[in-house]
């Protein structure tokens, strides 16, 4: 057994009978802020649980280790976990049954463990959705050009054709992983909504907003993931990354004037709705966002008792 695994089982095994056990697994997770945002908002429903880092970094192992990990956490009783890069398509494979949007986004950000069964759920498209709606909500979505078409880009683009985008054009350093995905979207929302982009000056030149969903930005992969030349104050810039909030992508946009959505609202809302799965209660998704604020204002102090 993997030291990941085995981490998983150490976790189970110290917590207190009756704690529902979550967690996240993926690299670079270090940063992450869902432990305390989870674990406060349980607390104030009244519900004991631990919600645990599990970085595939730390031990030394690839995304495939995820399905020992799934298989070590469903054995030692865990509710459920979250799952981000690198591992949102790899886990496709170790799962029993994918809910709709997952099987239709052929990517999960979120397990459950029902009745001995692993079910993937997809929570990134609604929340992102949802970010967009409260966040920006006169942004322009004619035409709009999503960088990315891993498991996050494939959410966005979902997000943005169901709230009503009329063109969405795909770009990715894989070409094909590109044209995949535009094919996909394609099929489900009608020809010509979306398309894999050649041009990406020209295509940012002609769109109206501009979501980015890569790792570039994150504390481990700083920069900005396209020339800052093509950015323009009339386009509306969105952000997946929120480790760390102000990427260099969202204050290159911001210097320029340009309306920019920060990756916070997209944690807080996908995060609230993967609370919902794990434990069946409803969580207060206004007072995530202020849990989420405290948090980021807060740099040096991550624990949920700092939202005490």
């Amino acid at each position: 057994m993997s030291s990941a695994a085995q981490a998983i089982r150490a976790h189970a095994v110290r917590a207190t009978p009756g704690t529902v056990l979550t967690g996240l697994i993926g690299a670079g997770i270090g940063p992450s802020l869902s432990p305390p945002l989870h674990e406060a908002e349980a607390r104030r429903l009244g519900l004991e649980l631990v919600y645990t880092r599990f970085d595939l970094d730390d031990h030394d192992v690839p995304a495939a280790a995820v399905g020992p990990m799934l298989a070590a956490a469903r054995e030692a009783g865990y509710r459920g976990l979250n799952i981000t890069h690198p591992c949102k398509q790899v886990v496709l494979e170790h799962l029993d049954e994918l809910s709709p949007d997952a099987a239709a986004l052929g990517a999960v950000n979120t397990v459950v463990f029902e009745g001995g069964r692993a079910v993937g759920h997809n929570t990134d498209w609604s929340g992102f959705a949802r970010g967009l709606r409260t966040g920006l909500p006169d942004a322009d979505l004619g035409a709009v050009v999503v960088l990315g078409a891993g498991g996050a880009g494939a959410a966005v683009a979902h997000g943005l054709l169901t709230a009503g985008a009329g063109r969405v054009r795909v770009f990715d350093l894989d070409a094909g992983r590109a044209a995949e995905l535009a094919g996909a979207l394609a099929g489900r929302f009608g020809p010509g909504r979306a398309s894999a982009g050649t041009d990406l000056g020209a295509a940012v030149g002609a769109a109206d907003g501009l979501v980015h969903a890569t790792p570039t930005g994150m504390a481990a992969h700083p920069g900005l993931p396209l020339p800052a030349e093509l950015l323009r104050p009339d386009l509306w810039v969105a952000e997946v990354v929120y480790r760390p909030l102000e990427t260099e992508l969202v204050r290159a946009a911001r210097a320029l004037g340009a309306r920019v959505l920060d990756g916070g609202r997209m944690a807080v809302f996908q995060a609230a709705e993967a609370f919902g799965l794990f434990t069946g209660a409803e969580p207060d998704a206004t007072r995530m966002l202020d849990h989420f604020a405290t948090l980021t204002t807060s740099p040096e102090r991550q624990p949920a008792d700092v939202l005490d």
